[in-house]
């Protein structure tokens, strides 16, 4: 470990954009804690610990909603407008077009993504004030006040944006991924910390058992986000070899947390609907309106089997479109090409198909498992302080290999050039 720093410190282009990363990650964290006026913060920690779509939310913003911070919104503007052109490209032809031109298609993309983002913002920003208000969280304001407000919010989740770019082009890593990633581990000692101090010397098992949940979980998410099939390739070269062997990567996890995201926006809407209902007048809807809160709590089966349910069909669904396997068989063609044993084309298309599927299916099952995990942990541990959130922890670990991966190529880059 000293060595490998001591490599990385050697290398002074490395080291300045660590050094760059650092610094602006210092900048997000500052801006996470430059609160907004007008709101009653214990009343908001309230509210997001209460509602498991608010919680998910304040992963993604890195706990900047609930300090009612300028970067409240986070990167959840950005994330909604790439999520949105993603299934765009997949139903209209010209957008996968510009995708398929290479780096000029996909910087079109993304400034297509970037431009959608302000809107989204703005939009955001306003729900998110009406959200609270109903609840009686911040204070109701002017037309002028609340226009200063919404622009305040727009204007905080832009300015992450840019400072995530300038990560990505600067300095190490994903810039968007690094930032949401320090957001979720910046909580995660405080969070520990609350968790240890509640524990008597009588429930010194459930802490070595949750201890034990916890590195099992971070084990088994490497395990998994790791894991991928590999198909072999053969492309048909002209010269004395005849054929030159690769691999075709298909990961078990193809769909990341975007599943999750989507399963955990259906499955609220039942609970959502029902609590505007439940103040009604008339006494059956009102008495059936408390029926589908009973029924929709976090800790009940119906919550979780419905949640699970979700993610694992949703798994499917977005794995299709952002593993087009009829694409993959087209290209293999184009470039020469082949499956061992297996005709190009269509039959290349149903075979890589076949196996997505079967792979997909413990994939799903997977992120079922991961989206439930918070319930499953609190019913065995009985803690309850500490969500051990599947979905921040599939972020935190994803962002953490992709770092330490794009980290060793360039260090294996500069000591490859120093022997030139």
């Amino acid at each position: 470990m000293i060595e490998a720093l001591k490599r990385i410190w050697g290398h002074k282009e490395l080291r300045n954009k660590i050094l760059f990363t650092l610094a602006i990650i210092a900048v997000f964290r500052f801006f996470a804690h430059l609160p907004l006026p007008g709101v009653d913060r214990e009343a908001l920690k309230n509210l997001f610990a209460s509602n498991a779509l608010l919680g998910l939310l304040s992963v993604f913003s890195g706990g900047a909603m609930e300090n009612f911070s300028v970067v409240s919104l986070g990167l959840g503007p950005y994330i909604n407008s790439s999520i949105i052109f993603q299934l765009l490209t997949f139903g209209f032809p010209r957008l996968k077009e510009i995708q398929q031109e290479g780096e000029q298609g996909r910087a079109k993309i993304n400034r297509y993504t970037r431009f959608l983002a302000v809107p989204l913002a703005l939009f955001q920003g306003y729900g998110f004030y009406f959200l609270l208000k109903q609840q009686g969280v911040v204070e109701p304001l002017s037309v002028f006040g609340l226009i200063s407000l919404v622009i305040a919010l727009a204007a905080g989740s832009i300015l992450l944006m840019w400072l995530g770019e300038l990560i990505s082009e600067r300095g190490v890593g994903n810039g968007i991924s690094l930032l949401i990633f320090v957001g979720i581990a910046a909580g995660y000692p405080l969070a520990l910390a609350q968790s240890f101090s509640v524990f008597t010397f009588q429930q010194i098992a459930n802490l070595a058992l949750f201890i034990a949940l916890f590195v099992a979980v971070f084990a088994g998410v490497v395990l998994i986000t790791e894991a991928v099939r590999r198909i072999p390739i053969n492309y048909s070269v002209r010269g004395p070899r005849a054929a030159v062997q690769s691999f075709l990567p298909l990961r078990i996890n193809q769909a990341g947390v975007i599943p999750i995201i989507f399963a955990v926006s259906m499955v609220l809407i039942p609970p959502t609907v029902a609590r505007y209902l439940s103040a009604s007048s008339n006494p059956a809807i009102a008495q059936l309106s408390a029926e589908v809160i009973r029924l929709f709590d976090t800790t009940g089966f119906l919550y979780n089997a419905s949640y699970f349910l979700l993610v694992f069909l949703f798994t499917f669904f977005y794995t299709a479109v952002v593993f087009n396997t009829d694409d993959v068989a087209e290209n293999l063609q184009r470039r020469g090409g082949f499956i061992p044993g297996i005709r190009p084309g269509i039959s290349t298309a149903d075979y890589l198909s076949k196996v997505m599927s079967r792979i997909t299916f413990f994939g799903g099952i997977f992120l079922g498992l991961m989206a439930i995990l918070p319930s499953v942990a609190a019913a065995v541990t009985g803690i309850t302080s500490f969500t051990l959130g599947g979905t921040g922890v599939l972020i935190v670990v994803s962002v953490v290999l992709e770092t330490l991966r794009q980290v060793e190529g360039e260090l294996s880059v500069r000591e490859y050039e120093g022997y030139l």
